[in-house]
This record gives C-alpha cells, structure tokens and sequence, in this order.
C-alpha cells in the first residue's frame, strides 16, 4: 500500500523539478539570447565601435602617433572586440585560450614599436573603462538586465587582466632577444682580428669583458685564425676596464690554443689593476710573451725577423 500511494508523489515531486529545471533552463537560455544578441551587435558594428573609442582616447596620447600606428591599432582593436564578442558563448578557459594567442602577436607588434612598456600600459585603465562603459550602454540599449550586464562586463575585465598579462610576457620575450641579438652584434664589433702588417694581427678587446664575450672569442673569433696566414697575434687590453679572475683564465687558456696551432701570442696594454686580477687567478705570467703597448711588441717581432 506505501508503494501504490508512494507513486503519485513520487511522481508529482518529480513533475515538478522536472518544471522549476525547465523554467531555469528557459531562463539561462532567455539570457544567454540576450548576451549573445550583444555579442553579434559587436562583431558587426566593431571598426565604428573602436573607431568611435580611438578618437576619444588620441585625446589623451602624449607621444607622436603616426598614420601606420593608428591603422595597427584600429586592427588590433577590432580584433579583440571581435574575440571579446565571440567569447560570450564561451567559458572562461576557451576564451582565454583564443586570447592568449592574440596576445602573444599584439605583444610582438607593440615591442617592435614602442620601447618602454611604460608607454603600453599607461592607457590600459583608460581604454578598460572605455570599453566597459560602451558595452554596458550596448547592454542596456538592447534590454539587457542587470545582472547579464555584470556577467558582460566581468568577462570583459577577465579577458583584458589576460591580454596585458600576455602582452607584457610577449613584450619582454621579444625585447630579450632582441637584447641577445644586439649583444651578437657588439661582440663582433668589441673583438675584430685586425691585420697590421703581413703575419702580423692584433685583437683588441674594448670594454667590460664577460663569460658571453669570452664564450664569443672562443666560439667565432679563434676558429678564424688559422685560415688568416697569421703568424703573430697580439692580444692588446689597453681596452678593457674589468675583468674577474674567471675572466681571466679563459682569456690566457686562449694563448695556450693558439700555440698549439703555432702562432706566436703577445699580450700588451695590461695595467696594474689587470696585473692584480691575473695574479689572483694563479696565472702563471712565465710562459708570456707581455709588452707595454702594441708599438713594443711589433718592434719586438720585427727585431726578431731581421735578427734572423
């Protein structure tokens, strides 16, 4: 008998979840609607919605823009309103995702172009409550409630706090490079095998030296040697304003290299505090050939070639 009366009730109690989850579920759909209508007006009225928040936000620029700066801009402006709009069906992870990507790109692009970060997240503020005050009137004007409003604009904040994260990582990933590039460029520049006379070059080493520099000469500038017909190299560090003892080392082993391939090594231009730093480092000066300055030792050499 509980079983035959248990039925109905059971039944009815489940009729009616089974209408308070539809009712819900019409609800979530009926605002998804709406959220989704704003999403579409936003694609299609992109370049005049950025347009329109460029020119209030040129307002405020206190650098040079020039005419490829702004078409950069409006393209990369349209774009994030475009993922932003499309995002609106979307989780947060999903979004971000797509986002991300972006990102990376628009990082590259701003690093290529500006050369403080300053100058890229001095308008974020500015231009974040732009673009919420314009979505938000968006909303508002195609019947949103309050509450769609606030899920709108929280997507909104979540998508731009990951776009400057992204931008910043992108931006310092390519000035990095850049610097590594660069530091290429001056240590070819810093340590040139210069001939000065048949059989005789010198290599000069200009500024501070460290482990890349050092790892440079061994890498790209004693390799070049051999097939330069030298007989006489002379390592001058009239140049260099310090080095440590680690330094040092690295630099002498590069005489023992050279003697092995049978050129002889002269080192000039060593001051006292390099004398101090050498000797720390356990060098021992003994097997060295060591001149005041490069005009002694090629007078040493040609002594040598006439005394033959």
């Amino acid at each position: 008998m509980g079983t035959q009366f248990g039925v109905p009730l059971i039944g009815k109690l489940l009729r009616k979840r089974w209408r308070k989850q539809w009712n819900l579920s019409k609800e979530k759909c009926r605002k998804m609607d709406g959220i989704l209508k704003v999403g579409h007006y936003l694609v299609e009225h992109a370049e005049k919605i950025v347009q329109e928040m460029m020119d209030l936000a040129l307002v405020h620029v206190n650098y040079q823009v020039t005419d490829k700066m702004l078409e950069q801009s409006l393209k990369n402006n349209v774009e994030f309103l475009e993922l932003l709009a499309n995002s609106f069906n979307e989780t947060n992870d999903t979004a971000a995702e797509e986002l991300i990507k972006w990102s990376k790109k628009n990082g590259e692009q701003q690093a290529a172009v500006f050369t403080q970060f300053s100058k890229i997240i001095q308008p974020y503020a500015k231009n974040r409550l732009m673009y919420l005050e314009y979505i938000t009137n968006i909303s508002i004007q195609l019947g949103l409630s309050t509450e769609e409003v606030a899920k709108i604009n929280n997507r909104i904040c979540y998508l731009m706090d990951i776009s400057l994260t992204e931008t910043m990582i992108a931006y310092e990933t390519y000035r990095d490079e850049l610097m590594i590039e660069r530091q290429k460029e001056i240590n070819k520049l810093s340590a040139p095998i210069v001939p000065i006379q048949k059989g005789i070059a010198i290599l000069p080493l200009v500024g501070d030296i460290n482990y890349e520099r050092v790892q440079h000469l061994l890498d790209y500038v004693i390799p070049t040697i051999p097939d330069m017909e030298i007989d006489h190299l002379i390592i001058d560090f009239s140049g260099i304003l310090m080095i440590d003892t680690e330094i040092a080392q690295h630099i002498f082993a590069i005489h023992n290299v050279l003697e092995l391939l049978g050129i002889h090594v002269m080192f000039t231009g060593i001051r006292p505090n390099l004398s101090m730093v050498i000797v720390r480092a356990g060098i021992d000066f003994t097997s060295f050939h060591t001149f005041g300055s490069v005009k002694y030792a090629i007078d040493s050499i040609e002594k040598n070639l006439i005394g033959r």
